[in-house]
């Protein structure tokens, strides 16, 4: 059973669906021993980091989530749930994170550009993925590849052997990450057609 963690704050219903569709049973829950007892959790997040990590502190998800992660089973955290798992975050002040994974989300630099044009922040929409390592949750899926992206701010891992693949967009940032049973993206495979429906896939075959 696959857990999707309700905490008020992200896209539950459209994480679910998507692993409606490819088949995968998942559930939305709102209730720790629940996610205890899954054989895989998902941690999907929208909204600023400092209030997605005050609702987690107060629903009592992160002791759990802590203990699962550490205990190897396969976890997915999405778009600022994957941002959670860093050390601190800069939006809105600084704010400490799960600190699962050593580093620091950073915000966009202001006036970035390409070829002249000028890019707004937040990222909205398609852009492409370049490999660094290769996660089994990520198989079938070829360099290049477009995914869907909502952000202003993105992670900076202490240790580069973590970043799974990365993304241009006026600077290269790391789009998602891979760390023993640790999948993690910056963008939503669940908005990501039929790329990010490959890796729902993946993650819930997971072994």
């Amino acid at each position: 059973m696959i857990a999707i963690i309700d905490y008020g704050m992200g896209n539950l219903r459209s994480v679910q669906k998507g692993f409606e569709k490819i088949g995968a049973e998942a559930v939305v829950t709102s209730d720790p021993l629940v996610i205890l007892k899954a054989d895989r959790v998902v941690l999907p997040g929208v909204g600023a980091f400092r209030d997605c990590m005050r609702n987690l502190e107060q629903a009592g998800f992160v002791e759990p989530l802590l203990k699962i992660i550490a205990g190897g089973r396969p976890f997915l955290g999405i778009c600022v749930g994957m941002q959670l798992l860093f050390t601190d975050s800069v939006e809105f002040g600084l704010y400490s994170g799960l600190n699962v994974i050593p580093g620091h989300v950073l915000r966009f630099p202001d006036n970035m550009s390409i070829s002249g044009e000028r890019l707004p922040v937040p990222q909205m929409g398609w852009n492409q993925l370049s490999f660094k390592s290769r996660p089994a949750a990520f198989e079938g899926v070829v360099e290049s590849s477009n995914v869907y992206f909502v952000h202003s701010y993105y992670v900076k891992p202490d240790d580069d052997a973590v970043v799974a693949t990365t993304t241009d967009y006026g600077i290269e940032f790391c789009s998602s990450i891979w760390k023993d049973n640790i999948i993690a993206t910056q963008f939503h495979p669940e908005k990501s057609q039929e790329i990010g429906l490959r890796i729902l896939k993946n993650f819930a075959e997971l072994k």
